[in-house]
C-alpha cells in the first residue's frame, strides 16, 4: 500500500518551513530553508524535503499553506491541491501538539510576535501581539552593532554582561517595593547603559529586552484565562538566550514558559495537522 502524506508549508518573509505527516499522523522531519525571495524559498524547500525523505509527488495528498508569503502561491504546486490557511489557528494547533497540552497560551516569535489562546476543543483565539521580535533584533543590531547577521549577534550576546545595560529593581530601591516584585526584575531595559558597555553587552541587552517584553505580554494573557502554561514557538526560540531569559522569568512569575522540541516549526506543524 502506498503511503500518503499531507505537507505543511509556512512561508515567511525570507524563510520557509516545511513538514509532513503520513496518514497515521507520524511526523516527517521538519525542514528550514532560507532564500532571497519567497518563490525561491518555497520551491527550494519543497524539492529538498521530498528528495531527502524519498517522497514521490504521487504520494502527496494535499499541501497546507500558511504564513505571510502564502499569497505568492496562486496555483497548485506541481499539480498538487493546495489550501491556504489563516496563520493564528495553525500557531495554536501546533503549540498544543508540540507541548502535549490540552490548553495553553501559544506564542509565535518570528519577525514580530503573535499570541494565541488554544484548547483541545479546537478553539483558537488570536489575542494580539507586538511588533517586537526577530525583526527588532536584526534592525537594532544593524544600527547599534554594525551587523545584521544573526549568528554573529548570538555569539556576541554569549559574552555579554546584562548588568552593564539593564536597570533592575534592586538598583533603584534598597527595600522591597512590592511582595510580588523581585529585586532581580528589570525596571528598565537599557536604563543602565554604561559608557563602558561592549558590543556583547548591548547584544545581550537586545535579546533580554525582546524576550522580557514577550514574556510579560504572554503572562498577562495567561492570567486572563486563569492558566499557567505558555508554549513558545518560532525562530527566536532557537537562540540560547531564549532559554536563559524564560527560565529566569519562570522563577519570577507564577507561570510555566515552555520551549518544546521542534519549537521553530510550531506553525507549520499546525498547518499540516489542520487536515488530519
Amino acid at each position: 500500500m502506498v503511503i500518503k502524506y499531507v505537507l505543511g508549508i509556512d512561508i515567511g518573509g525570507s524563510t520557509t518551513k516545511i513538514v509532513g505527516f503520513d496518514e497515521n499522523k507520524n511526523l516527517v522531519a521538519p525542514m528550514f530553508v532560507r532564500a532571497e525571495d519567497q518563490l525561491t524559498s518555497i520551491y527550494g524547500a519543497f524539492g529538498k524535503f521530498t528528495s531527502e525523505n524519498g517522497i514521490d509527488l504521487s504520494q502527496i495528498k494535499k499541501i497546507m499553506l500558511t504564513g505571510v508569503g502564502a499569497s505568492y502561491i496562486t496555483s497548485p504546486l506541481y499539480n498538487i491541491d493546495c489550501e491556504t490557511l489563516v496563520e493564528f489557528p495553525c500557531v495554536g494547533r501546533g503549540g498544543l501538539y508540540l507541548s502535549g497540552l490540552d490548553e495553553a497560551i501559544v506564542v509565535s516569535m518570528g519577525t514580530g510576535t503573535a499570541v494565541v489562546h488554544a484548547d483541545k476543543n479546537g478553539n483558537f483565539e488570536y489575542l494580539g501581539g507586538t511588533g517586537v521580535g526577530g525583526g527588532t533584533l536584526v534592525g537594532l543590531s544593524k544600527k547599534m552593532l554594525g551587523t545584521a547577521n544573526v549568528d554573529n549577534i548570538v555569539e556576541l550576546a554569549s559574552k555579554g554582561d546584562i548588568s552593564k545595560v539593564d536597570l533592575r529593581v534592586c538598583d533603584i530601591s534598597r527595600q522591597d517595593i512590592h511582595p510580588d516584585l523581585s529585586p532581580d526584575l528589570t525596571a528598565s531595559n537599557f536604563g543602565k547603559l554604561s559608557d563602558l558597555a561592549t558590543p556583547s553587552d548591548i547584544a545581550l541587552g537586545l535579546f533580554n529586552m525582546i524576550f522580557e517584553s514577550v514574556a510579560m505580554i504572554a503572562a498577562f494573557a495567561a492570567r486572563r484565562y486563569g492558566i499557567k502554561d505558555i508554549v513558545l514557538t518560532g525562530n527566536m526560540t532557537t537562540f540560547p538566550q531564549a532559554k536563559q531569559v524564560f527560565d529566569h522569568m519562570n522563577s519570577l512569575f507564577d507561570v510555566n514558559y515552555i520551549i518544546p522540541e521542534n519549537s521553530r516549526f510550531g506553525t507549520v506543524i499546525g498547518a499540516a495537522l489542520s487536515l488530519l
